[in-house]
């Protein structure tokens, strides 16, 4: 997959590092559970290495673990640092505890408390900073220049891929006979290159599937370019994986090596959370789940039976907090739910015909609120709908329920897939407003004290704020849909003041559901 010619891989070398790193200090040999619900349902045999079971619920501890077991003398005597919100950080806390090694962990203040007393539960120092990744690798790499610690990267170092990759070396201990493909996680890149590494040289013919989010695809823009790539932005949902670039030393290793990249949205992956509850009865990460997503979508495109696929699963650091959000959002990726808008007259019986229109289906949502039957000028006026069904029968079964609508009478708008309808409109259903003129926008808001000050004293004091919804998911970003009233020729100030905020957005004024149930644009 090279753009470029390169060396050829020191299998050996590689091999030799991975099979003589100290993990097991530390580590549990996890098991290769077979998925017995998901072998049935996707008509392979589907094995699940369980890395969430590690004593820190992650893969991370073996890298984090090898790189500190190779530290010199003076390097464990001066210390350490570490830069991470999650799973890397309880790696190395544990590791250098371990060891004997003072650790100061870096962490973004938007970090969870849950993580944050993980860490410091290990005896490792906290110092929280800014609001993104970035900013406190920065302050990682000041601390470790001004107290001369050692610093331990999460993903872009030999001894970390070497570490990772002992979860290769299991895998292949543990199952005998033929595998077809291997799906594994992609964030920096760290676990993937040490187990393509393994694998590929114990048997070239297993494909090496990388799965990576959506919105976080930095291997997919790193192979589209041939180096690796920074993306502008990264999604937060699936936490342990928004990496803004690939590592260099990953990359270097999966560009000759991995045989395939695919993505996954987050609803594909809220449902994978749920196929793994329902084999496993354990709850993994976001990040945990990255892969057994991304097989089903490999599988789904590529058919075939009596086939014998493994996932990694990653992580089990999964909030408290988060679960009712995914499995709100399962019910979609799995095709297990419609949303639609519907337009039915504001008269008596009209939704009783609506509910024969829909047949004899579970409801699992409806949003409605009165408005009056004539509008302003005279005309009958519909009531707007938002509706959910479950599906037993997927897409085909979403296809038919709207033309069952449609042949009804109704005017019907399909939402299932539209993102802010999903997060926002579903709970915001009331009804037009009367301004002129309105632009609404969608941000990710850092969870911090302080934020909400902040989009005030840059938006509030000059811009009239029409709209405002926010809902907690538990990460580290809270999502807020936000209206204002403007008048275009303010239009240039406006998006002055929306820069200068720092915040990720992105407009919404024209989106279908917005212009139907809260009137907007």
């Amino acid at each position: 997959m090279s753009s470029t010619a390169l060396p050829p891989i020191d299998s050996s070398t590689w091999l030799r590092a991975i099979l003589t790193a100290p993990v097991y200090d530390v580590a549990r040999r996890t098991p290769l559970d077979h998925a017995p619900r998901l072998s049935t349902r996707l008509a392979n045999t589907i094995l699940l290495k369980r890395e969430d079971l590690q004593p820190v619920f992650s893969f991370k501890l073996r890298g984090a673990y090898n790189r500190l077991a190779q530290l010199t003398a003076d390097e464990r005597t001066r210390g350490i640092v570490a830069v991470s919100a999650g799973n890397h950080a309880q790696g190395v806390a544990l590791g250098a505890k371990q060891l004997g090694i003072d650790a100061v962990i870096v962490m973004p203040a938007t970090t969870p408390q849950i993580k944050i007393d993980a860490v410091r539960a290990h005896g490792a120092t906290t110092v929280l900073h800014g609001d993104s990744y970035d900013d406190a690798a920065a302050h990682g790499r000041m601390l470790a220049e001004q107290q001369g610690r050692a610093l331990i990267h999460p993903y872009d170092d030999d001894a970390v891929i070497a570490g990772q990759g002992t979860v290769a070396m299991e895998l292949m201990a543990q199952h005998q006979g033929k595998l077809d493909a291997v799906f594994i996680p992609v964030g920096g890149g760290g676990l993937a290159a040490g187990m393509a590494v393994y694998l590929k040289a114990l048997d070239p013919s297993i494909r090496i599937v990388a799965v990576e989010p959506d919105d976080a695809a930095c291997l997919a823009a790193a192979l589209a370019h041939g180096t690796p790539t920074r993306l502008d932005h990264v999604g937060i949902f699936v936490d342990g994986c928004a990496v803004r670039q690939i590592g260099e030393a990953p990359f270097a290793l999966l560009r000759e090596l991995v045989d395939e990249v695919i993505t996954v949205d987050a609803d594909q992956v809220c449902a994978a959370i749920r196929d793994v509850f329902e084999d496993t009865r354990s709850i993994v990460e976001p990040a945990g789940a990255l892969a057994v997503a991304g097989m089903k979508r490999w599988i789904e495109a590529n058919p075939g039976e009596a086939r014998t696929f493994a996932a990694v699963l990653s992580g089990a650091n999964m909030n408290f907090d988060r679960l009712g959000h995914v499995a709100e959002r399962a019910a979609v990726g799995e095709q297990h739910e419609a949303l639609f808008g519907v337009t039915i007259p504001e008269q008596p019986g009209s939704f009783l015909g609506f509910c024969r229109n829909i047949g004899r289906r579970a409801i699992t949502e409806f949003n409605y609120r009165y408005h009056g039957r004539t509008a302003a000028d005279g005309t009958a006026q519909g009531a707007q709908v938002y509706v959910g069904v479950a599906l037993k029968g997927g897409t085909a079964e979403r296809s038919t329920i709207r033309q069952a609508l449609q042949a009804g009478g109704y005017a019907v708008s399909d939402y299932t897939e539209n993102e802010v309808a999903r997060l926002h409109v579903r709970h915001l259903v009331g009804g037009p407003s009367p301004l002129a003129r309105e632009r609404l926008f969608r941000f990710e808001f850092p969870e911090r004290p302080g934020a909400l000050l902040q989009f005030l004293e840059t938006l509030g004091t000059h811009w009239n704020i029409s709209l405002f919804h926010y809902r907690s998911h538990g990460a580290a970003n809270g999502r807020v849909l936000a209206g204002f009233e403007i008048d275009a020729a303010q239009d240039a100030a406006f998006e002055a003041d929306l820069a200068r905020l720092g915040f990720w957005f992105t407009e919404e004024t024209g989106n279908p559901a917005l212009r139907q149930f809260v009137g907007a644009g």
